[in-house]
């Protein structure tokens, strides 16, 4: 049975913008961000401090702009990159491997979500894919930016670490410059861990040199 938008739900939606499976998706990434809070919280779990930076800042921006406006959680179209980035990945305090990382961060939006995919691999084989929601910030002058992200993924350890199961949610923050023809480039930071849902829940670490391509 195909799913509806409760009459609550569409008040804060543009008139024939909604996309249900778009939004169910902001919505679950919401709730990631929750767990990894949660866990957080309980374990005082590294990086999880970029869950709660995405979510905190991601509400508040909602409830500043974009309710008052088109609508809470309205679809609305922004600026997408392809992202390029590199580095070395640290598990329990050391450097274990090297990574690439490509992550597109699309021009569909709810509200300030932005749906965001990407994937990586690393030296040892660690493979990890994923889909979730960035939150994105520009200064006044368009040449600074920061953006934090939380998605939810699929990891293979190859010959890497044991994150405790497959699905492993990746959550961090970059900031960078912004050229005049919308190139980026920046250095990134960021925790996947299973937030808990695994009975063992190790982290592991990646610092990276980033650069974005505008796509459109």
């Amino acid at each position: 049975m195909k799913s509806t938008p409760t009459r609550g739900v569409k008040q804060y939606l543009k008139p024939n913008a909604y996309n249900q499976s778009e939004l169910d998706w902001t919505l679950m990434t919401i709730w990631a961000n929750t767990a990894i809070i949660n866990d957080y919280r309980r374990d005082n779990m590294p990086g999880g401090e970029f869950a709660v930076a995405a979510l905190l800042l991601g509400l508040g921006d909602m409830v500043l702009n974009h309710c008052p406006n088109d609508g809470c959680l309205a679809r609305n179209e922004v600026p997408a990159y392809l992202g390029v980035s590199a580095g070395p990945v640290f598990f329990q305090e050391n450097t274990t491997s090297e990574e690439i990382y490509l992550r597109h961060t699309t021009s569909i939006a709810h509200g300030p979500f932005n749906l965001t995919y990407g994937g990586s691999v690393t030296t040892d084989g660690e493979t990890w894919v994923g889909l979730g929601e960035s939150v994105n910030f520009i200064s006044t002058n368009q040449r600074w930016y920061a953006q934090f992200h939380v998605m939810p993924g699929l990891y293979a350890e190859g010959n890497g670490a044991d994150l405790g199961g497959p699905i492993e949610i990746r959550s961090g923050a970059e900031v960078g410059y912004q050229a005049r023809n919308k190139m980026r480039y920046a250095v990134s930071y960021d925790h996947r861990s299973n937030g808990g849902i695994y009975g063992s829940n190790p982290g592991l670490e990646t610092f990276q040199v980033r650069v974005s391509f505008p796509l459109n």
